[in-house]
Parts: structure tokens; sequence; C-alpha cells
């Protein structure tokens, strides 16, 4: 996600208010802390940053 904002000059503060999420959830997301998503919350992240899920969010093996 940090990327992505700084690719788009945007910051949370800015990116929360485009998505409609919170910066505590934007937040939690970009540090890595979240244990889920919803769907809502992904779509409209992405749709504000003009990306696809697969930007954003990357599957690892437990262990």
């Amino acid at each position: 996600m940090d990327v992505l904002l700084a690719e788009r000059g945007m910051t949370l503060a800015e990116l929360a208010d485009r998505a409609g999420v919170s910066v505590v959830n934007l937040s939690v997301l970009k540090n890595n802390r979240a244990r889920a998503v919803r769907f809502s919350t992904l779509t409209a992240v992405c749709d504000a940053l003009d990306c696809r899920p697969g930007d954003l969010l990357d599957v690892a093996p437990r262990g």
C-alpha cells in the first residue's frame, strides 16, 4: 500500500476519505496487522487507488 500511495501522491488520510474507510482500519491493513478484510473495504480501497486486489494483498504460507 505504501508504494501505491507514494505513486499516487496520496496520504493515508486522503485514501481514507476517498475510500470511506477509517484511517485506523487502513493503518491496520497497511502495517500487516489485519486478520481479515471485508470485501467491501478491499473494493473501496482498490477503487480509490485505481488498482486490483492483487496489488495490495499477498498470500504467504503459514509457518
